[in-house]
């Protein structure tokens, strides 16, 4: 080998038309210069990388400037070689990173111009860059245009599967890791719990979708989908709950509603924010993949899954699910109709119910424990205010810390308003990884159905319902699963009681109605 007698070792390639191969590079000393005045060029030689750095993490310095159209990872060296598809996209992320230093978690990336004028990769390139290029250059838009998409530092965020609270401070804390978070705003569209964040800088926020995009805040849940905001900065008036400016210390806090946590329909939509979505006919819906997993404890780091055409890089977001009070207050039910069972079913579509007590003193009020506080608030959030057997049903975290069983001497009257459901085969999410996880929605008129027997057929399954009092306003079968169905009643209250009422119907000798709330419509 020669020795380095630079920054790079050109060797004995002609100034001006010097290109680097695959094996050039593996047989190269490492580089220790610190001159970036080589003469402009599209190739750039990145170095003090992370050990273990991945092709993605590399394409995601790049991406934001233009298309990366070479790429080569030297991971025993700590460096790597991109080759832009222009000298301007080189020139413009030369420009942006010698006043802004790059980073890959939170370990500064030198970068400077390679003496090189291209690189050639072989027939031995790994599989791996070239996935990371087309990853990285679909974000970018081509060349030429890697900012156009880009070029605004705000992201629309929307929590898909949200089985956790996602609030202000937990977004700040997972996007703070790739700059400076600006600004804030919470809100609900289309029964999703969505978000706009504002960064300092443009690449601040590309960096965060490329890294963030399809990855899940707690484990199998809140899986983040984001994109570019059409915004290109926010106007946030007061600061609380559900917005944030935190360059204004002295914004008012403004008249809050109940907590936003999970998005409740009441939410009030900001006035602009319409203007944060691309057009309907914009961009294709993206194809549906399992997202990754990130890690629940504090001081683990992400384990990662492939979610698309590349492993996301690593990321420590260092988030564990919330704790809080297991049991709730429902107040103005119906005494009439409502019965621990009842309640034991509808709260059930939101976590394992453990115990219900109906007040025998107070029947229109009772408690209810669930297994964790999570599961409590997401419950609260989906129910409170909804509307059960004739009563709008006002449900709180209660200050009791469990529920207590009946003690000796009370009469089988009250004693049949407690009832413990703890050993129950109908807990929906006593299986780690259940697919159930993945499909807590807010009540709506529209019904998921599962569980069908093949011997059972769309008449029958109207039927069933339609006997029981409710209007069918619309069927369906999956297209490709005949055990599952959409079915649209009237209204949300009476799809509420028809779940309450229907759930675990028994459809053939061994064969239960499964009943949840949809997302979709017919």
């Amino acid at each position: 080998r020669t020795r380095d007698p630079g920054p790079e070792e050109p060797g004995s390639e002609e100034p001006g038309n010097q290109s680097l191969k695959n094996q050039d590079l593996k047989n190269q000393e490492p580089m220790d210069g610190t001159d970036r005045l080589c003469a402009p060029s599209r190739v750039l030689h990145l170095r003090q990388l992370p050990a273990d750095v991945s092709e993605q993490e590399v394409v995601s310095l790049a991406a934001p400037f233009g298309r990366v159209a070479k790429l080569i990872v030297l991971k025993a060296k700590n460096q790597a070689f991109v080759e832009m598809a222009s000298e301007d996209a080189a020139a413009a992320m030369m420009n942006y990173y010698t006043t802004a230093t790059p980073s890959i978690r939170n370990q500064p990336v030198f970068i400077q111009y390679s003496t090189h004028r291209e690189l050639k990769t072989d027939n031995s390139t790994n599989q791996r860059a070239q996935t990371a290029l087309h990853s990285g250059n679909m974000a970018s838009s081509g060349e030429g245009r890697g900012l156009a998409l880009a070029q605004r530092p705000v992201l629309r965020i929307i929590i898909e599967n949200l089985f956790y609270p996602v609030t202000l401070e937990v977004l700040q804390q997972i996007f703070s890791k790739f700059g400076s978070v600006l600004k804030i705003i919470t809100f609900t569209r289309n029964n999703q719990f969505q978000a706009l964040l504002q960064f300092s800088d443009a690449v601040h926020a590309q960096h965060a979708k490329a890294a963030l995009d399809g990855q899940n805040i707690y484990n199998g849940c809140c899986s983040l989908r984001i994109d570019f905001s059409k915004l290109s900065s926010l106007n946030v008036k007061y600061n609380n709950d559900k917005s944030r400016d935190f360059t204004r210390a002295d914004l008012p806090t403004g008249e809050l509603e109940p907590p936003a946590a999970f998005g409740t329909a009441r939410v009030a939509l900001p006035p602009y924010s319409a203007a944060a979505f691309p057009p309907a006919s914009s961009p294709q819906p993206r194809p549906h993949h399992s997202p990754s997993c990130v890690v629940l404890s504090p001081g683990v780091s992400m384990a990662t899954v492939p979610s698309s055409l590349v492993s996301p890089p690593r990321v420590a977001l260092h988030m564990a699910p919330p704790a809080g009070n297991s049991v709730l207050l429902v107040s103005n039910l119906n005494p009439e109709s409502v019965s621990p069972h009842c309640l034991f079913i509808l709260f059930g579509v939101y976590g394992d119910v453990q115990r219900v007590k109906i007040l025998f003193n107070k029947q229109e009020n009772a408690l209810i424990q669930m297994s964790d506080g999570t599961q409590a608030q997401l419950a609260m959030s989906h129910l409170n205010g909804q509307r059960l057997h004739g009563n709008v049903i006002r449900v709180t975290l209660s200050k009791h810390p469990v529920v207590q069983l009946p003690r000796g001497g009370v009469g089988p009257e009250e004693q049949a308003l407690t009832r413990d459901f703890s050993g129950s085969a109908l807990h929906r999410f006593k299986k780690p990884g259940s697919k159930n996880f993945n499909n807590i929605f807010p009540p709506s008129a529209t019904l998921h159905l599962s569980n069908i027997p093949s011997s059972v057929s769309e008449e029958a399954l109207k039927e069933l319902f339609s006997s029981s009092g409710f209007t069918v306003k619309a069927f369906k079968f999956f297209q490709k699963d005949r055990k599952m169905a959409l079915l649209q009643l009237s209204s949300v209250e009476e799809a509420i009681e028809a779940l309450v009422e229907l759930h675990d119907r028994q459809l053939d000798h061994n064969q239960h109605l499964r009943v949840s709330f949809s997302k979709s419509t017919i």
